[in-house]
């Protein structure tokens, strides 16, 4: 008589793909070494976004102008912009509801979106849209030969500061009106850090019950799916 061999699955293997924001790691070790899920590439003449609902990547819009993103550019899994946030914004009516977003800076040509990627926080750009806390976490990839070892904003030349802050004043910028965006201020590691922290302490308070039930689905249906015929 044959014996049947049972399937066991592998550690942190998924039988479908995670949502990015809800389904993905923020980390090695957040609130410094963090995960990011890219959105947009410096190459990208079209604002791309991740759906909320189903987490495909959408088109959001063209771009109005002809800047395009000085650095990778999506957001930080498993983090939301609430009322942490917000307490350390100065001026902002309130938090824009949406995950922490980051910047990258690479060495090496990335152009392909909807990635991974491993990445040290090294500061951020404070910002206000229409009043919102929109916060723009500045980050160096970890692997990268040239930037790797950055640790602070002062590692990073001050050109290449200056054009993220560029970018985000004017990317959505129509020359018949006033544009509604305001770069308060550029910040340091420790407060990227608080920021960081908040985000993920804002996640957990709006969807962390949420989050642990869909985990536990997610491992009884990986369990039902092995169990031996």
């Amino acid at each position: 008589m044959t014996k049947k061999r049972t399937r066991t699955p592998a550690s942190g293997f998924h039988w479908w793909r995670p949502h990015p924001w809800h389904g993905l790691s923020p980390g090695k070790n957040p609130p410094l070494l963090v995960q990011a899920f890219i959105e947009i590439t410096p190459f990208d003449s079209v604002k791309y976004e991740v759906d909320k609902e189903s987490g495909y990547i959408v088109v959001d819009r063209p771009q109005r102008t002809s800047a395009q993103p000085p650095a990778l550019y999506g957001f930080i899994p498993k983090t939301y912009c609430a009322e942490g946030v917000l307490g350390l914004t100065p001026g902002a009516e309130v938090a824009d509801g949406d995950p922490l977003d980051v910047c990258i800076i690479s060495e090496r040509r990335i152009d392909q979106g909807g990635i991974l990627v491993n990445a040290r926080v090294v500061g951020g750009v404070q910002m206000l849209d229409g009043g919102e806390a929109d916060d723009k976490i500045i980050a160096v990839l970890d692997s990268d030969h040239i930037w790797a070892s950055a640790r602070d904003i002062s590692d990073i030349p001050d050109v290449v500061v200056q054009r993220l802050c560029h970018y985000f004043a004017t990317y959505k910028m129509d020359p018949s009106m006033e544009s509604e965006v305001q770069i308060t201020g550029v910040y340091g590691r420790e407060h990227a850090a608080k920021v960081v922290e908040a985000a993920l302490s804002d996640y957990h308070n709006h969807y962390g019950e949420l989050s642990e039930k869909w985990a536990e689905l997610e491992d009884s249906l990986i369990l039902g799916a092995v169990k031996p015929e």
